[in-house]
């Protein structure tokens, strides 16, 4: 299992194994206005500034499947961990050393390999340095305030992302469908602890290098 990036801004939030599909309850705007294009300094903040604890719902492409996903992050160390449902497996992503640690509990066994895709993200609390966006108005997901933004995913296709204003990834959707969705938001200190590799693991290859 590897991470996949979603689209040039917020490529370390989901995994490869996320679905897409629609969600019928989300949010989202019934009828999507015109983009309204901006300067690149206006881009929107799509590394969270905060430390986070999220819980997701991913959707399958067909709607009829659907999984939950808890992501965390620690903004002074650069560290985030992705836990999906009911899974013996979590990742630790570091984007100081430009590593993904896959770790498998079961099996007492772990993998390390480069950060999938582009190798640097935008720093916290900064404006998007990679991707066009285009502002479409604002929503509330998961009782939180952000705004809506086009852009681009990572094969192209036009992507309809929402932010909060301290870089927070609360909905993604794609033609009218959203894939992602967040269902719980939480800015809590995120202790060391949370992105600790376990000792005595055995070191393996990836399986995707």
């Amino acid at each position: 299992m590897v991470a996949k990036r979603l689209f040039a801004g917020v490529g370390f939030v989901l995994l490869a194994t996320a679905a897409s599909g629609t969600v019928a309850h989300a949010q989202i705007q019934p009828q999507t206005p015109e983009p309204t294009q901006i300067a690149p300094a206006d881009a929107p903040v799509v590394t969270p500034s905060v430390d986070a604890d999220v819980l997701y719902e991913l959707n399958s492409a067909q709607g009829d499947a659907h999984t939950q996903q808890r992501m965390r992050w620690q903004v002074s160390s650069l560290r985030q961990r992705l836990d999906p449902q009911n899974s013996d497996v979590f990742m630790i992503t570091s984007w100081t050393d430009h590593t993904l640690t896959v770790v498998d509990t079961a099996r007492k066994r772990a993998s390390v390999m480069p950060v999938p895709g582009p190798q640097q993200i935008t720093p916290p609390g900064q404006p998007a340095a990679a991707g066009t966006y285009a502002r479409l108005g604002n929503s509330v997901v998961a009782g939180e305030q952000c705004t809506l933004w086009r852009t681009t995913d990572a094969d192209g296709h036009p992507t309809d992302a929402c932010y909060t204003p301290d870089g927070l990834l609360l909905q993604v959707a794609q033609q009218g469908q959203v894939t992602v969705r967040a269902l719980s938001v939480s800015r809590a200190t995120q202790p060391d602890n949370v992105f600790a590799i376990p000792s005595g693991l055995k070191r393996e290859a990836p399986a995707h290098p």
